[in-house]
C-alpha cells in the first residue's frame, strides 16, 4: 500500500513514465495547508553531521543532511524536536522559520537583560554573606571574672571576649573540622595576649559527617581537665545523637 503523500506521487511519476514511455511527472502542490508540518526527527550520524525528518500535514517526508559548526548530542537533538514539535505543528514551514528567529532574537535580550540585572544586584551585596555569619552562643564569663585580680587585664579580657568574632576566629585558629577527638590547646596568647594563662577545650560539632560548628571550653589553666575533656567529648557526641537520629549515631559507636 501506500503510506503517503510523498510515494505516492514518486509511484505515480514512476507508473507514467511506463505507460506513456516517456517522463512521467508528479509534484505536490505547494499551498500553505499541503505544507503545514506534523513532526520533525533530528539523528545525530557523526560528529558535527546530522539527520533533519520533516513530516508535514499531508503526509510529505523530507530528509536532509545538515554539517552543523558545533557538535550537537542526541539529547540536545531530541530537546529541540520536542520543542519544534509542540510548540508549532500545524505552523507553515515559512512560518516556523520566522517564529524560531523571533523567539531566539526574544530569548536571547531577555537573557541579556536578565544577566544585567543579576551583575547590578551581585555588585551590590545581594549575594553577600552577612558579617555576622557565625551564630555565636557564650555563659559563663562570670566565671571567669571572679578568678581576675588584675583590673586591666580583666577588662582587656571582657573585650575580647565582648568581640565575638574574635570568639569565632579563636575556634577557627584552634580547632580543625577534620579532628575526631578533643583537641586541648594551652596558651592561647598567639591569638589573643590576654588569654596566655587560659586553655582552650573543643570539638567539632557534627551531623553525621557534616561539621555544623564548634563546640568548646575556655578558661583558666587550672581548670579540671579530665573533667572538662568528657563534658565537651559527651556533648559533641550527643549533637550528632539528638539532631541526626539515634540509629544513625550507634551505628558510628
Amino acid at each position: 500500500g501506500v503510506a503517503d503523500v510523498q510515494e505516492f506521487m514518486e509511484r505515480t511519476s514512476h507508473v507514467l513514465s511506463l505507460i506513456s514511455s516517456g517522463v512521467g511527472v508528479a509534484m505536490t502542490a505547494g499551498g500553505a495547508s499541503r505544507n503545514a508540518l506534523d513532526h520533525v526527527y533530528f539523528s545525530r550520524l557523526a560528529e558535527h553531521k546530522i539527520l533533519a525528518v520533516v513530516v508535514t500535514k499531508s503526509g510529505v517526508v523530507r530528509d536532509r543532511v545538515l554539517r552543523v559548526e558545533r557538535d550537537l548530542s542526541q539529547h540536545d537533538l531530541d530537546l529541540a524536536a520536542n520543542y519544534i514539535n509542540e510548540n508549532f505543528r500545524g505552523y507553515t514551514m515559512e512560518a516556523v522559520r520566522a517564529e524560531v528567529a523571533r523567539r531566539v532574537e526574544e530569548t536571547r535580550s531577555e537573557y541579556d537583560r536578565m544577566m544585567r540585572s543579576l551583575e547590578q544586584l551581585y555588585r551590590q551585596g545581594a549575594l553577600a554573606e552577612d558579617e555576622g555569619s557565625h551564630q555565636i552562643y557564650m555563659e559563663g564569663v562570670a566565671n571567669l571574672v571572679a578568678n581576675q585580680q588584675d583590673s586591666e587585664h580583666l577588662r582587656q579580657l571582657l573585650k575580647t571576649l565582648e568581640e565575638k568574632e574574635r570568639v569565632a576566629e579563636l575556634l577557627g585558629a584552634y580547632l580543625d573540622a577534620r579532628q575526631e577527638a578533643v583537641r586541648v590547646v594551652i596558651g592561647l596568647e598567639a591569638a589573643a595576649p590576654q588569654l596566655s594563662n587560659f586553655v582552650l577545650i573543643g570539638a567539632p560539632a557534627r551531623i553525621g559527617n557534616e561539621v555544623m560548628g564548634s563546640l568548646a571550653v575556655l578558661g583558666p589553666t587550672r581548670i579540671d581537665y579530665e573533667h572538662t575533656i568528657t563534658a565537651v567529648s559527651y556533648i559533641a557526641r550527643l549533637f550528632d545523637s539528638i539532631l541526626n537520629g539515634p540509629e544513625e549515631s550507634k551505628k558510628k559507636m
